[in-house]
């Protein structure tokens, strides 16, 4: 099945080259209180993100989690996956609504242009799929996004979320 010069370290290395992110958000009311939490998996390799936000809403922080993570990956060359139990991230990517809303400058009251642009511009230095996961279901590493996203929010020292106040 195998060339003879096929060696098993490589098919390893062609399985294993994918990274993770898994994404989760959450704001305490909507908008309030808010933050993200983010788990990064490339081999045995694991990393964790969150952070809170005085005032925000549930979908900006949603989306931070996706930026977040994306702006941790130094090997922009292998495929990312990113899991979310956001419908309206998912769905923004995967059916072309984002796109769209770029072409006509977010006509209509689209929100989070801030950040939409932000991953857009983001997203072009990678290779990126989006995955939805149902929320607070059996996925052990949505269930502990959302842990770290609600314990952000929850937090002391929450940081301000300019982009949502400034459009106040």
């Amino acid at each position: 099945i195998f060339p003879k010069r096929c060696k098993l370290f490589s098919l390893t290395t062609i399985v294993m080259s994918e990274i993770k992110i898994y994404t989760d958000g959450s704001s305490r009311g909507n908008p309030g209180p808010g933050g993200y939490g983010a788990i990064l998996l490339y081999n045995h390799h694991r990393k964790e993100l969150s952070k809170g936000f005085r005032l925000t809403t549930n979908n900006r922080m949603e989306l931070l989690a996706v930026i977040a993570g994306l702006q941790e990956i130094k090997k922009k060359e292998l495929p990312v996956t990113v899991y979310s139990d956001s419908q309206y991230v998912v769905n923004s990517v995967n059916k072309g609504w984002l796109n769209n809303w770029i072409k006509t400058d977010f006509k209509g009251g689209k929100k989070n242009k801030d950040l939409w642009l932000q991953y857009y511009q983001l997203s072009r230095a990678f290779n990126v799929k989006f995955v939805w996961v149902k929320g607070h279901a059996d996925n052990p590493y949505n269930n502990h996004c959302d842990l770290l996203a609600t314990t952000a929010a929850d937090g002391k020292h929450l940081a301000i979320d300019t982009g949502y106040e400034e459009s106040l």
